[in-house]
């Protein structure tokens, strides 16, 4: 019995501790404050619209880390025979298309749009649109189809909100939107933090560890969500 005790102790301090390290990893660094969130179109908002810090998050082996990166208007995915191009000029428009790697054929246009992202997901390739330009905000995830030298595609979904970052998260796509926030699963869409105050900030990445710390890199700071309490956090680099 005493033995059993003290391997119920030792098993509940190492779960404690793994806990504990888990969520130092994933600790916000002290160069950015956790600041009121600025009502849209306010003059704090227009500072953060007009700055030129744009940052990015990302998991870094459990760790939290934070660039600062312009933002990328394309997307690359490599498959057989060549490479698969997302291209997004925002309000100029944008496109799909596949470079073979055999460089005596010619690049084929799959399709004309604003692809933000192109990426493979069990075994199937897929591709989202987005365009948030004057009164338009909304997107769509498409199905791409590959037979033998042609595509086609399929569109699964639409979305009320311009997409602009996204990653996948135990097998649920996340898509930070133009002002709300998108969880996709089982090709079901869930919206949530509707008229975010980041519209016209840019999200450009998310690095998502658990329920409790998903973060969206964006300009101006960083955002951590949290889908249990349905909260958002900003954090700014002063």
């Amino acid at each position: 019995m005493k033995n059993t005790f003290k391997y119920i102790l030792f098993t509940l301090t190492t779960l404690f501790s793994v806990m504990s390290y888990a969520q130092l990893r994933i600790k916000v660094p002290s160069s950015f404050v956790e600041t009121k969130p600025p009502i849209a179109y306010s003059i704090p908002w227009h500072k953060l619209n007009s700055s030129k810090r744009e940052y990015r998050v990302r998991d870094f082996e459990g760790a939290l880390e934070i660039r600062r990166t312009p933002s990328m208007n394309w997307n690359l995915l490599s498959i057989q025979g060549g490479l698969l191009k997302a291209i997004d000029h925002g309000e100029f428009g944008g496109s799909l298309t596949f470079t073979p790697n055999d460089n005596t054929q010619q690049p084929i246009e799959i399709k004309e749009g604003n692809v933000k992202f192109v990426f493979s997901y069990k075994d199937k390739i897929y591709f989202i649109e987005g365009l948030a330009h004057m009164d338009h905000s909304g997107g769509a995830l498409y199905e791409l189809i590959r037979t033998g030298h042609d595509f086609s595609y399929k569109k699964l979904l639409d979305f009320e909100d311009a997409p602009e970052a996204f990653t996948i998260y135990n097998d649920q796509f996340l898509i930070a939107a133009h002002e709300s926030f998108y969880i996709v699963k089982d090709l079901k869409k869930e919206r949530l933090f509707k008229n975010a105050f980041w519209t016209g900030l840019y999200p450009n990445s998310i690095a998502a560890f658990d329920d409790e710390n998903v973060f969206i890199g964006m300009r101006g700071g960083i955002v951590k969500l949290d889908f249990t309490e349905g909260t958002l956090v900003f954090y700014k680099n002063d």
